[in-house]
């Protein structure tokens, strides 16, 4: 990769995304075309200009007009995907075959609309994908795109009519949630019954939530007159009896299904193109996808998906819109609530009633959630595990100091030894600073100097939750920790292979280091773990393998490289290269593979590259010679041994465990009894699980578990911050410096480092 490249790569997508060509490094989930919600009806009949040889299908509709860019983008896809993707797949009838079902997945991955009759006539096409796009005839996204809006049509009118008369919550039966577990209905009889039940387990939920805001209502008390009356309204708004709320749940459904409705039935004029190209896309790896035109602020969303006022980098999964990765620094990280891996429900604007957005287009979703800062901002998200929760956000630019590296001196209690910490969020460079000069490689640099010159005997990198950055960085910063030798090599589909190196010799901090890591460090964190691994040079510590994403993306503007004037085409952004690190193993897929293993919080979760559709395979190229650190060698499984020991005396890290192993558990639980009293027991059972197994480490009124003091010239030392608001900086930097000091996973990091030091557990 020229060196010239690899500046451009950054930790969120963002700055990249302002150039015609760039390459790209870092993790994110592969942005979906919107998909649909539920239920069927009987397909018009019509003349069918084209029919798969195949398929034997009786239905017959009108696809929709071709779109005038359909076959200029079409023709570009065709040339570039085959020749420059790193994969150099050719488009053939098993690449078309996995389009197909990646197609399907997004056109009605609930199996909520479409009758299998429907789906058996689709399938015709399945090996004709590649065909129909050398050919620049994008037909089955046409044919599908009008068969799905006629489908709207049913599906709104039996949602209508279900919703008019009240639900028997007598009857046992259940509702199979997970789409997977059930194939598509055979009959319109069929399709009905399984929206009757979706609806049934979406009233006993808003039911429910009738129940409680009651009851926490009629325990609120207002510390004023206003506050008073306030909460007497909101209570008087809640019926007081079940026939009132189901009826209450029923109108509310109704209004919610109605504006999902009317999005649906107006879709995007490139939508159907954009569905089938990335199916396309996606089948050659989950990164590598076609971006449709979009104006100046949508175009950012789509390449970064970076959100004016609350800090998050979104994407579309399904129906819904999900949170990506959250911007260090802003109002999302400091708040502190929304997560990686959260689907956005709805959102409200300060005191309004809130908004679905089930099936609404992402920059319709960010349009909403953009907003003055200082402004509050309510989103109801689902959680991995299952769970709703309502947070609230108040909208802020994102706080510059915040996302730099910040320094520490950390001490456990009853020691004297004095340990170093340095929490590294993303790999950022000069571009992303812009006139402070802040680099990540410069900032770590000071920080490393300070504690060599302070005479720190050990370091703990933390780089949990750091999705990447600029490759630049992740190969300096592991400079400062070796003498020289080779940090990471690159390998194109062509075969050719650029091995980046440590130029500087010295070695700025000689003391012991530890990289502490999660799954959700990835790309560059993964190339400084893995080098300083490889070298000997570091211990890993963490709550299992990282990601694993070790690939590298370009953009290209389709516009410059399409020929002809006309309407805008949009991006492509390509998967065109992959890393290796010094032993010839691919970070991509693996990921690092921690030294010592911490308690997981999310094992229950499939989180990481290898769980992403057609993710690029593991494979290894030759190593490379360089020469381990020569300083003794810590004791392995001496200090395995220590820390399981403390593990299995921290109550919390025992509820930890038995937690996640719930949660895998429930996960399996798919089956929604839709009888109510069986209907609450199950969910009486679980809040009753969860609460036994509450963590509760991160409250403000936790004890701090160890000494935690911000290293001099770390942030905050300046009493004002941009906006003029006094101490701010300072009180911010005190948050952090007290949620860091309450972390259990960062103690026993903590005494992992300290046990190394002394030389023995």
């Amino acid at each position: 990769m020229p060196g010239a490249n690899i500046a451009l790569l950054n930790a969120f997508l963002s700055l990249a995304a302002l150039l015609s060509l760039s390459l790209l490094l870092g993790c994110d989930n592969t942005p979906r075309p919107n998909a649909a919600v539920p239920v069927g009806a009987q397909a018009q009949t019509g003349p069918l200009p084209q029919t798969a040889p195949e398929s034997g299908a009786k239905l017959r509709w009108d696809p929709l007009p071709a779109e005038p860019r359909e076959a200029r983008l079409a023709g570009l896809l065709s040339r570039a995907l085959p020749q420059d993707h790193l994969r150099k797949l050719q488009l053939d009838d098993e690449l078309s075959k996995a389009a197909f079902e990646l197609f399907m997945k997004h056109l009605d991955g609930g199996k909520l609309y479409l009758l299998k009759e429907h789906t058996d006539a689709l399938a015709g096409h399945a090996t004709q994908m590649d065909d129909q796009l050398i050919a620049g005839d994008l037909l089955l996204g046409r044919l599908a795109a009008a068969l799905f809006l006629e489908r709207v049509q049913v599906v709104e009118k039996i949602v209508i009519e279900l919703l008019k008369a009240p639900f028997d919550f007598s009857t046992k039966e259940f509702f199979e949630a997970d789409a997977e577990k059930r194939d598509y209905a055979k009959t319109e009889q069929e399709l009905t019954d399984l929206w009757r039940r979706s609806l049934k387990a979406q009233l006993l939920e808003r039911i429910a939530q009738m129940e409680r805001a009651s009851e926490s209502l009629s325990k609120s008390r207002g510390d004023s007159p206003e506050a008073q009356n306030a909460i007497e309204t909101r209570r008087e708004k809640i019926p007081e009896s079940l026939e009132g709320k189901e009826k209450k749940a029923r109108e509310e459904l109704a209004d919610t299904y109605s504006g999902r409705f009317r999005r649906l039935s107006k879709p995007e004029p490139l939508e159907s193109t954009e569905r089938f190209l990335n199916a396309i896309a996606a089948s050659y790896d989950p990164h590598t996808h076609y971006l449709a035109p979009a104006d100046k602020a949508n175009f950012e969303i789509d390449m970064t998906g970076s959100l004016e006022g609350i800090g998050a980098v979104l994407s579309e999964s399904d129906h819904f819109v999900a949170v990506r990765e959250l911007v260090p620094g802003g109002a999302s990280w400091r708040q502190g609530d929304l997560e990686p891996g959260d689907l956005i429900l709805s959102v409200a604007q300060e005191k309004a009633e809130p908004v679905d957005v089930a099936d609404m287009r992402i920059n319709d979703v960010v349009k909403m959630i953009r907003g003055p800062r200082g402004t509050r901002v309510g989103l109801s998200v689902k959680k991995p595990d299952g769970r709703i929760k309502l947070i609230e956000i108040i909208r802020d630019v994102v706080e510059i100091e915040a996302a730099y590296a910040r320094g520490a001196l950390l001490t456990l209690k009853g020691q004297a030894r004095t340990l170093g910490y340095i929490d590294l969020p993303s790999f950022y460079g000069s571009r992303d600073a812009g006139a402070t000069g802040h680099t990540a490689a410069g900032d770590v640099r000071k920080l490393v100097t300070e504690f060599a010159k302070q005479k720190v005997p050990g370091l703990i990198v933390d780089l949990r939750g750091n999705g990447g950055g600029l490759l630049s960085a992740a190969v300096e910063i592991s400079g400062l920790f070796i003498k020289t030798g080779p940090i990471v090599q690159t390998r194109r589909s062509d075969g050719f292979t650029q091995v980046l190196n440590d130029p500087d010799p010295e070695v700025v901090y000689p003391g012991h280091v530890v990289v502490l890591v999660n799954q959700t460090s990835a790309s560059a964190s993964e190339i400084l773990a893995a080098a300083l691994q490889d070298y000997g040079r570091a211990m890993i510590v963490g709550t299992g393998q990282t990601h694993g994403k070790g690939s590298v993306q370009t953009v290209l503007d389709l516009d410059r490289a399409g020929p002809g004037a006309g309407s805008p085409l949009g991006m492509l952004k390509l998967t065109i290269q992959q890393f290796y690190g010094v032993d010839g193993d691919s970070t991509q897929w693996r990921g690092v593979t921690p030294d010592l293993l911490l308690p997981d919080p999310f094992r229950h979760i499939e989180l990481g590259e290898r769980f992403l559709d057609r993710s690029l395979p593991a494979d290894s190229i030759k190593p490379l010679a360089f020469d381990r650190w020569q300083t003794t060698p810590f004791d392995l499984e001496g200090l395995r041994v220590a820390s399981a020991k403390r593990i299995s005396a921290v109550a919390d890290f025992g509820k930890l465990a038995a937690r996640t192993e719930y949660f895998k558990e429930r996960n399996k639980d798919t089956l929604i009894p839709l009888e109510r009293s069986d209907w609450s027991k199950r969910r009486e059972a679980q809040e009753a699980a969860l609460k036994q197994l509450a963590i509760d480490d991160s409250s403000k009124d936790a004890p701090e578990r160890f000494k935690v003091r911000a290293l001099a010239g770390t942030d905050g030392e300046t009493k004002t911050d941009s906006s003029g608001r006094k101490g701010s900086a300072a009180e911010r930097l005190e948050n952090w410096r007290k949620n860091k000091a309450r972390d259990p996973w960062l103690e026993e990091t903590l005494r992992v480092l300290s046990d190394t030091v002394q030389g023995t557990p």
